[in-house]
């Protein structure tokens, strides 16, 4: 099974490092494919380095940039957004980007069954001719806090069914927003990026899990990263895992290098 295993980078594993020394950090370690972020500062996006430039010293050093992520509160849709969404789009064509992951609102708004439901299905249908036109896929990931609007990828993968949308997007499966979300389904043939990370914390409990809690996955992981990795792979799943730590624990890494690399072998040597 580890042979089918292919990793990336998201930005947020070192998000002090600029755009040359991440993809250099991603090389060293023997990984060909990151994804950029558009919510660190100093840094592409938001330090307003051309869509060419990033492209560029890319492929320089040999690396595919398989998203940008994200287009927040993609499911609030409105003309603002709409224009968010332009912007992003145009900005993964032209940076050789792959995809736009989708992000949900996450702030406790718009979850009444039938009103979430909605929210998304026109979301999607409006996004389905931007990213298409411009030949980005989209990568709608549900979040499993309690306040989000949508937790549920089967309420997703319905969503894209509906609207027509299964040429242009696919899922996110976030092994920790799956744990704290607590859906037993996975979709593997729906699922077009997973974001792993772990959680060693013994005593939060599943409900108080955030962000800070995120860091690379190793023997104290209370998530199932591997079963989850072992059920997605069995279940015919062979793109990337995206190592995606919001710990500042994590960003405080002298040597993020030789940390990543052992939590790679880790996986490796349960799968």
């Amino acid at each position: 099974m580890t042979s089918t295993l292919n990793f990336a980078l998201n930005h947020m594993t070192a998000p002090g490092l600029s755009p040359a020394d991440f993809f250099a950090l991603s090389k060293k370690l023997g990984i060909s494919n990151v994804e950029i972020r558009n919510d660190l500062a100093s840094n592409a996006i938001l330090d307003g380095t051309p869509a060419g430039v990033i492209r560029d010293l890319a492929a320089e050093i040999g690396i595919s940039i398989t998203s940008i992520n994200a287009l927040q509160r993609f499911n609030e849709w409105n003309a603002t957004r709409a224009a968010e969404a332009i912007a992003l789009a145009d900005y993964a064509r032209d940076v050789g980007a792959a995809a736009l992951v989708l992000v949900p609102v996450n702030d406790g708004s718009g979850q009444g069954d039938g009103e979430r439901q909605r929210n998304v299905r026109g979301a999607l249908s409006a996004l389905k001719t931007i990213l298409g036109d411009r030949g980005v896929r989209g990568l709608v990931e549900p979040l499993g806090f309690e306040v989000c609007s949508l937790r549920s990828k089967r309420e997703a993968a319905e969503a894209i069914a509906d609207v027509g949308g299964l040429d242009v997007f696919r899922m996110v499966h976030d092994t920790f927003h799956h744990h704290l979300a607590g859906e037993p389904d996975i979709f593997p043939g729906m699922t077009g990026l997973v974001h792993i990370s772990g959680v060693d914390d013994p005593v939060v409990g599943v409900a108080d899990m955030r962000d800070l809690h995120r860091i690379l996955v190793d023997a104290g992981d209370r998530l199932d990263n591997v079963g989850q990795i072992r059920a997605l792979v069995a279940g015919g799943y062979s793109g990337l895992l995206s190592f995606e730590p919001f710990s500042p624990a994590v960003h405080r890494l002298a040597d993020p290098q030789a940390a990543l690399a052992q939590s790679i072998a880790f996986i490796r040597s349960r799968l």
